[in-house]
């Protein structure tokens, strides 16, 4: 079996992690929740096997230094193809390579890989086993509690313990089923109950394995959830309340905040946001990602209204700052929550 290489580094980083989100977690997203946290594990986007060896690497794989510790998540099913795509990753120096078997969008199951693997624990261990063999950073997998009609109090020791044969030692588990047929990718990320202790169950099934939760995390949830697994993975309340779910995360490794209050944090980012768009970036790009900065707090409603209304207008980047700059004047403007 080939060596799985083992980061303690990424194994602590991993205590909080921000889940792949497709058409989310790109560099702009990785970069300002980067400004928020210096230790969360941060997640790329899904990226395809058959992209990777065919398309545009620099574009797809590209990041920055200071996105570190990130993790590059890959999706595909043949185990030539994940071999040569994490092969072709590797000089890109990401500190994970993360396979999806947890995705259950229409894309994923056309190009059968993703949730639908669940199905197939066999061909998911060939794909690992093939991965770890290319890969100089550990190989992860991120997967479901089952899909379908399957039982997941069968289906999850069972692949559980075949990843961990694989030479797999870290695993995500979305405390959901995935319905491939009937429900949309939403509706599968909201309509199928979670069942925690399930997960908390495979933990102590497996006190080998390095298991994180992921699904329905909201903010003030992950130290409870920490009280059982060794890992918390947080998808749409990262992205949709930031500063709630990452602003004082680095208590967790016992490290104070960088910052205060979320208007410090938006001050600190113009910056980086002035190098993106003076490299060709349109505001929009990037101020997409920080829509929900202050949510529930004096000023949202008018900081997402200025950035949301003006963007398309800002054509330059002076024009760009000039439209952060102002949305940033309304949040210190505020005194009543919005």
């Amino acid at each position: 079996m080939p060596q799985n290489p083992i980061s303690p580094a990424i194994r602590d980083a991993a205590r909080l992690s921000v889940a792949p989100m497709m058409d989310w977690t790109d560099r702009y997203c990785r970069g300002f929740h980067r400004l928020l946290s210096r230790r969360a594990l941060l997640f790329t986007e899904m990226v395809t096997a058959p992209a990777i060896i065919h398309g545009p690497r620099d574009r797809l794989l590209g990041k920055e230094t200071a996105e570190h510790p990130v993790a590059l998540q890959i999706g595909g099913s043949d185990p030539a193809e994940l071999a040569r795509a994490t092969a072709l990753a590797a000089p890109f120096g990401y500190d994970e390579i993360n396979l999806n078997v947890g995705c259950p969008s229409d894309r994923v199951q056309s190009g059968c890989f993703g949730a639908v693997l669940m199905k197939t624990p066999d061909l998911v261990a060939d794909c690992v086993r093939a991965m770890i063999a290319e890969s100089p950073v550990e190989v992860t997998v991120k997967c479901r509690i089952g899909v379908d009609d399957q039982d997941p109090e069968q289906v999850l020791p069972d692949f559980l313990s075949r990843m961990r044969d694989a030479g797999v030692s870290r695993v995500t588990v979305h405390a959901r089923k995935a319905w491939l047929q009937g429900l949309s990718p939403k509706d599968n990320r909201e309509i199928p109950p979670l069942d925690y202790p399930l997960v908390h169950r495979m933990k102590r099934a497996f006190p080998d394995l390095h298991l994180s939760i992921n699904g329905g995390i909201q903010p003030g949830m992950v130290a409870d959830q920490l009280a059982h697994m060794d890992g918390v993975m947080v998808g749409r309340a990262a992205y949709h309340q930031p500063w709630d779910v990452l602003g004082d995360a680095d208590a967790l490794w016992g490290q104070t905040a960088p910052f205060a209050e979320p208007a410090q944090a938006a001050e600190a980012m113009r910056p980086q946001l002035a190098a993106w768009l003076a490299e060709g970036a349109r505001i929009h790009q990037i101020t997409r990602h920080m829509l929900g900065l202050f949510h529930g707090r004096a000023g949202a409603r008018l900081w997402r209204r200025v950035l949301s209304e003006g963007a398309h207008k800002a054509q330059s980047p002076a024009e760009g700052l000039a439209l952060y700059d102002a949305a940033l004047d309304q949040v210190r403007n505020a005194v009543e929550p919005a």
